[in-house]
């Protein structure tokens, strides 16, 4: 199911019974994150909220803020226009799991499937509702080239500035964005889709990097050194060459999700997109530089950023982990153009202390890209990021065990899968294991270990928002099988059955407990 803009995805929240309309002035500054925590925080991710008269700097804003449109379950499947992201999953798993037709009613469901497929790839357009609002800005005088910076290539012509569509036209100071955190350095978009392209492939990519307001025209690019945005902009530094940026905002939520994927490298997210939406994702061209945006979204904001300026502090910013990650040097996004629909939602979210909204994200992501995963581990029953673990601190993994030492072939195998490679704590255990109760597995930890034999210490590199390691980027991981020990393993002795009650007995209770109203 494909939505027509952001505010069609808040009206199915709201028929659903998950949005809350906040109808008095909330601030930007702080106040709208104590909302926003206190819903994340409550039992299955509280309701979504939309703030509709937030104010910035004690001025009510004209443009709504939606936050935590993401933060459950069910809002994750209605964002996927599906009954539950399980369901989405098991689609997604068939077509992983298509082979060659053997007969022809094989052949005419392979064909159904194709005909699915033919909505996936992005389709451009001459315009669309992100242009209905248009402020080009003049062009910044080119900073000072430092000194041996590389040859500068020749730039396209600087924007032109066109007559403002209103008398306050919108700039990154009275946008309704958010200060989440006391200590945060400054407003922070957080909900940005990222489009950067790789200058040698011409391969798109859109990420999620939390953007920092400097001022009216420049912010931070928070794009780690090992994400695709940085790879990216690398050969751009290598060339002197300025590098093209784009940042959108709403649309259809699904692009929210996708510039989240792990995608493997060189896999468009706007690809991904389409296939979820099961609709085409219509791309317009930005005003001020060539790349392309969703046609649909909210918010769109062009602009660039230069190699031959130096880098600028970013940060501190509250962060997934649940800590204040300090400030360190980043490039700095210079804005040529905002455009965006007469009627935008703002859309926002905060990360800090789990639960968040973003455990819900990155659940789903792990929940559609798990049949992914077991085409190359076969043997992976289910794969499971507790909360508490943020993303990549703790990852839960039960396999169907076959032979000794498989638990370590597991451990590396993920650890050498992308995103995974920052996780530090990996756990595996056996197929009988729900890896999703995170007692169930401490309980497992704790009986069926031998802490010296069955731990493994290894390195690799690291989130850099880990303040724990002594590098930026660099650390170590840690491995624990918590499976059944085979002889081979080196274990001499019987391995004990677990205690379980015989099910008949047990379903026999039960009815008894049913008709004495007990139960």
């Amino acid at each position: 199911m494909a939505y027509e803009s952001f505010r069609d995805f808040l009206r199915q929240l709201e028929r659903a019974g998950e949005l809350i309309r906040i109808p008095v002035p909330v601030a930007t500054e702080l106040e709208i994150t104590a909302l926003a925590d206190q819903q994340m925080k409550a039992p299955g991710g509280g309701k979504a909220l939309l703030i509709e008269q937030p104010t910035v700097n004690g001025q009510l804003s004209p443009f709504p803020v939606a936050i935590n449109t993401l933060g459950s379950w069910k809002r994750m499947a209605l964002s996927l226009g599906a009954e539950s992201v399980d369901a989405v999953a098991a689609e997604l798993a068939s077509l992983v799991k298509a082979k060659p037709p053997m007969n022809f009613r094989e052949a005419l469901k392979l064909l159904t499937t194709a005909l699915d497929l033919r909505h996936a790839r992005p389709v451009k357009v001459a315009g669309g509702p992100c242009k209905e609002v248009k402020h080009l800005f003049e062009p910044a005088a080119p900073p000072a080239p430092a000194e041996a910076a590389a040859p500068r290539s020749s730039l396209p012509p600087g924007p032109v500035t066109l007559p403002p569509t209103s008398s306050h036209p919108p700039t990154l100071l009275n946008l309704p964005i958010l200060k989440c955190w006391p200590h945060d350095g400054g407003r922070f978009i957080t909900l940005p889709c990222v489009v950067t392209q790789d200058p040698d492939t011409g391969e798109r990519n859109v990420g999620m990097y939390r953007i920092q307001i400097y001022d009216e025209r420049t912010t931070g690019m928070h794009w780690q050194l090992q994400k695709v945005g940085a790879r990216h902009g690398r050969r751009y530094y290598e060339t002197g060459t300025r590098m093209p940026v784009s940042i959108f905002l709403g649309g259809d939520p699904v692009y929210t999700f996708a510039a989240t994927a792990p995608l493997p490298d060189g896999l468009d997210e706007l690809l991904l997109a389409g296939y979820l939406r099961k609709k085409s994702v219509e791309l317009v061209k930005c005003e001020t530089n060539d790349l392309y945006v969703p046609a649909d979204a909210d918010w769109v904001i062009e602009g660039y950023v230069d190699p031959r300026e130096p880098l600028r502090l970013e940060g501190p910013f509250g962060d997934h982990t649940g800590f204040y990650t300090l400030p360190e040097p980043y490039p700095v996004f210079h804005v040529t153009a905002i455009t965006h629909r007469r009627d935008a939602v703002y859309p926002a979210t905060i990360v800090g202390l789990p639960p968040m909204e973003d455990f819900y994200m990155g659940s789903a992501s792990v929940k559609l890209f798990l049949p992914v995963i077991k085409m190359n581990f076969p043997e992976i029953v289910d794969i499971a990021l507790p909360a508490e673990g943020v993303f990549h601190n703790l990852v839960f993994v039960s396999i169907k065990k076959t032979y000794p030492m498989q638990a370590y072939k597991i451990m590396h195998g993920l650890w050498g899968m992308g995103q995974m490679m920052f996780t530090k704590y990996l756990v595996v255990v056996d197929e009988d294991v729900d890896v999703h109760n995170t007692s169930e597995v401490l309980f497992r930890i704790c009986a069926n270990t031998d802490p010296q034999r069955d731990c493994i210490f290894t390195k690799g590199p690291a989130d850099v928002l880990d303040h724990a390691t002594n590098v930026i980027g660099v650390g170590t991981k840690m491995g624990i099988d918590a499976t059944r020990k085979l002889p081979a393993e080196g274990f001499p002795r019987p391995w004990p059955p677990l205690i379980r009650m015989e099910p008949a007995v047990r379903a026999k209770m039960d009815q008894l407990m049913k008709d004495l109203g007990l139960g």
